[in-house]
């Protein structure tokens, strides 16, 4: 079996010590904050998590691109010339174009290595739901999969990977065009927090309303009681918009009202920030069904 390498992109919203123990090689997404590109590194060397929150609580401008075929095969091509195969996770079609441009990319990549492997999966899933699914495939890598195996087990498990999460600020969804502003306003008035889950098909969707922001994480927490697999040996992943304490209360509620083997808990990076805001609060999980 040659030797392959599991690549994704920093949507994954992992920690950059994460990604690192996995043998991840990560393809950051890049965003335009006050007329400035960053690069959305992992490591943060070209913008900190903290300073772009604190940026976003203040009057800016910002804006996020996916990634394009350049961007993907710069990436690939240094692997496939070391001999090596390669899987690419990508960020959900639903939310970007970066699936596509990656299905470009690897097209005209296979043309010039015809020998190598190059496959690539559309995960459907976002920040540490995707995270979540490149763990796991990397986990059935270390068991002796093959890389075709990765790619089967990868999208057998999409449809389970639950994504539940809340906003506070219904400013940024209006922005991206998820809600209207006549909803935002009345939400924003009434102290209304939608309540939102990723499809099947990987797109965002306003599943029920929470009173108040203690009911919303009280929300996420009743959804994985009702649908987690085996909850007791899971590894859950929270990821948070610069709201930490949220977090850690959310993981407590699974800790003592579900049970699961391990969380882990990181920052929702500025390429979904941007279109989520500050304050937003993720759960991840396998469940019966999204």
């Amino acid at each position: 079996m040659n030797e392959y390498v599991i690549v994704t992109d920093s949507s994954c919203d992992l920690t950059n010590e994460m990604a690192n123990e996995l043998e991840l090689q990560v393809i950051p997404l890049s965003l335009t904050l006050n007329g400035k590109e960053y690069r959305n590194y992992l490591d943060e060397r070209d913008i900190t998590y903290q300073d772009f929150y604190a940026a976003l609580t203040k009057e800016c401008t910002v804006s996020t691109s996916a990634l394009n075929t350049a961007d993907v095969s710069d990436a690939l091509e240094p692997i496939l010339k070391e001999g090596k195969d390669v899987i690419y996770l990508a960020f959900s079609s639903g939310l970007s174009n970066t699936y596509n441009a990656a299905r470009v990319a690897v097209e005209e990549l296979r043309r010039q290595f015809p020998e190598r492997k190059i496959l690539v999966v559309d995960t459907k899933c976002a920040s540490m739901g995707q995270g979540l699914l490149v763990y796991h495939a990397v986990q059935k890598k270390r068991a002796g999969a093959s890389i075709e195996q990765v790619q089967a087990y990868a999208e057998q498990l999409i449809p389970s990977l639950a994504h539940w999460f809340t906003v506070d600020d219904l400013y940024f969804l209006k922005n991206g065009g998820r809600i209207s502003g006549t909803v935002a306003l009345l939400g924003s008035m009434l102290h209304i927090k939608p309540v939102m889950h990723a499809s099947d098909e990987g797109k965002l969707e306003s599943v029920s309303k929470a009173r108040g922001r203690g009911n919303a994480i009280r929300a996420l927490c009743e959804h994985m009681k009702k649908t987690a697999v085996n909850p007791k040996d899971q590894v859950v992943f929270i990821s948070h918009g610069d709201c930490y304490d949220d977090a850690v209360l959310l993981a407590d509620m699974i800790r003592r009202e579900v049970g699961c083997k391990e969380i882990h808990i990181n920052y929702i990076g500025p390429v979904i920030g941007a279109h989520s805001g500050p304050a937003t609060l993720a759960l991840f999980f396998i469940a019966e069904h999204r």
